[in-house]
Parts: structure tokens; C-alpha cells; sequence
């Protein structure tokens, strides 16, 4: 089963490492995702997220830059294996090689200073995705986690501005991480379609990152995809025995069997959030993905609609938006 997931933290995870002085490569590591386990595992793309932490940097610009050096080096160190893309024909390009896509995208908006003319920089350098906030409030709108202040704090002006120019330059907003507010925002003033590429259902697990039936729904009648994040404190609200939040393979189904039911078989893909979470994981890392398609068959899932899921639907929403 070929695998499209929207989002892993792996690079900015190996830039971490080096930062402490300690090796780390993506061909081969201890992570939750490295080149040998997805070939392995039959990816077709990886969306490689760029994760800005605002506490953690005085220059998230700069703090971008030098991730982004990372991602350059290892894409050219590793050329037999991946390649990056920028649009869809070079997906399947990289496809008939043998080989497997990378995509870049950014994980806080903050990185731009509020300044419409750095989105044109950082597509320029490969970014195709982005999402608008993290867990901080910025120049652009006001995250879903920790708790909003005020219910009604969204996308600020220069965050609609923003929407525009990536809808204008060709970088997908990415909604996770972003208030409810803010979601609704996008939903109102998009004129294409939208992902969010890491979420969950609220229903099933009420943290304010994920996301509530009436955005599920509206997400996918914008065309947008909703990537399902494993990560166990947005799949159960319940601890297990050990008091630890674990990533089941069962609560993945049922968030994906959840938004499906909600919003239509189209809108539902993989967003691991891989590298970006802790390891109280059923499986342990992406070459195991075969558990989770064999989960979806005893849910009742047919052949069609786990290809719809695992890669199909964001492989359409590129083609679109790509």
C-alpha cells in the first residue's frame, strides 16, 4: 500500500540533535521516521514539517533558515532514495525512478514576521504548506491550544492577508494547531481548498487541538483533507492503566472511521505528527504501517476506500493545489 503522510517533525528533530553535538541523519536513525523504515514501508511522500518553537528562538527566521539547511543536505546526501517536490508532476516523476517525494512545509506562520513578502522568500525555497500559528498567539491569528483567551479570537487582519497571498503564490494553508475562530476564518475567506494535516475528532477526544464535527464538515466541502494525527492524548480522553495516553492503532481507526463518517471518505488522510510526539505508540515507527491497514480492514474499511486514506485523497488535493 503506497503512503502519503502530511506531516512528520523528523528534520527538525535531527537539527535538534546536531545542535547538541550528537549525530543524526534521516537515511537511518532511532526516530519514528527515517528513509530505510519508509521505503520499507512503501511511502510514496513524506510532507516534512519545518517546526519553529517561538519560546526557543530570539530569530525564527534564522531558526528556519538553518533548518531548511538541514533539509537541503539531507535531500542531496540521499538523492537515491528521495527527492524534493514543488509540484505534483514532480511527485510522479520521482515515482516512475523508484524514488519517494519530499515536501516542505512550515509549522508556525510566525516565521514571516507578519511580512506578506517573506512567503514569496520561503516559496522560493520549496515551502508548499504552512500552518498559521503553533501553540502561541501571533501576528496572524490565535492557536486552538493552550486555550484562546476570548472564543472569538481567530485569523487577525494580517492573517487574512496572509491567507491571500498563499492562495496567490501557491502555498496551502494548513489549519491545524489554529482556533476554532480562526478555522472559521480560513473556511470564510478561502477560496481553495484547505487542510488541516494533523488533527483529530473532537467528538472522540475533546482537546481543543482537534476539531469539532461542524469543522470536519465544513473543511470538506471547501475540498480540503484532514490528516490523523497517532498522537494518544488527541486519540483518548481516558489514560490507560499506567496513566499514560497511548497511541492506539484502534483509537487512529476510530478517529479516521469518525471524520470519514462526518465528512465523506474524500477527506480523511494520514498526518502522523511522527517525531513531533512520544513514543507510547502501539507501533513504534512509520515501517509498521501495515498494522494500521489491517486495523482499518477489521473496521470494515474495503481495499478502495484504505487507498482513499492512505494516500489517494492527498494525492488529489496536490494535484489540485499543487
Amino acid at each position: 500500500m503506497k503512503i502519503i503522510d502530511m506531516h512528520c517533525d523528523t528534520i527538525s528533530r535531527i537539527y535538534q540533535e546536531r545542535k547538541q553535538q550528537k549525530t543524526a541523519s534521516l537515511r537511518e536513525n532511532l526516530f519514528q521516521v527515517d528513509l530505510t523504515k519508509m521505503k520499507h514501508a512503501g511511502y510514496l511522500l513524506q510532507n516534512f514539517a519545518l517546526f519553529i518553537d517561538l519560546s526557543q528562538t530570539k530569530d525564527p527566521y534564522q531558526t528556519f533558515q538553518e533548518q531548511f539547511a538541514v533539509f537541503q543536505e539531507e535531500m542531496q546526501q540521499n538523492s537515491d532514495l528521495i527527492a524534493p517536490v514543488t509540484s505534483y508532476s514532480e511527485i510522479l516523476s520521482n515515482e516512475k525512478q523508484q524514488k519517494m517525494s519530499a515536501l516542505l512545509t512550515l509549522e508556525e506562520g510566525e516565521v514571516c514576521g507578519g511580512d506578506p513578502a517573506r512567503l514569496t522568500e520561503i516559496y522560493e525555497m520549496g515551502v508548499r504548506m504552512m500552518t498559521f500559528t503553533w501553540n502561541y498567539p501571533n501576528s496572524l491569528g490565535f492557536p486552538a491550544e493552550p486555550v484562546c483567551p476570548q472564543p472569538e479570537h481567530g485569523l487577525t487582519d494580517t492573517g487574512i492577508e496572509f491567507l491571500a497571498e498563499m492562495e496567490r503564490i501557491g502555498i496551502i494553508a494548513d489549519v491545524s494547531h489554529l482556533s476554532d475562530e480562526g478555522i472559521r476564518d480560513v473556511c470564510r475567506f478561502a477560496t481553495k481548498p484547505f487542510c488541516a494535516s494533523h488533527s483529530n475528532a473532537r467528538s472522540l477526544c475533546g482537546r481543543g487541538r482537534n476539531l469539532p464535527d461542524g469543522l470536519i464538515r465544513k473543511i470538506a466541502e471547501k475540498g480540503g483533507v484532514i490528516g490523523a494525527n497517532y498522537y494518544g492524548p488527541f486519540l483518548s480522553d481516558i489514560p490507560n492503566e499506567r496513566n499514560i495516553f497511548f497511541g492506539r492503532i484502534k483509537d487512529i481507526s476510530r478517529h479516521i472511521r469518525h471524520i470519514s463518517d462526518i465528512g465523506g471518505i474524500y477527506c480523511i488522510g494520514l498526518g502522523s505528527d511522527f517525531d513531533g510526539i512520544d513514543d507510547n505508540l502501539e507501533f513504534k515507527n512509520c515501517s509498521q504501517m501495515e498494522l494500521l491497514e489491517q486495523e482499518l480492514r477489521n473496521c470494515g474499511f474495503h481495499t478502495s476506500e484504505i487507498e482513499r486514506i492512505f494516500y489517494k485523497n492527498v494525492l488529489d488535493f496536490y494535484q489540485e493545489l499543487l
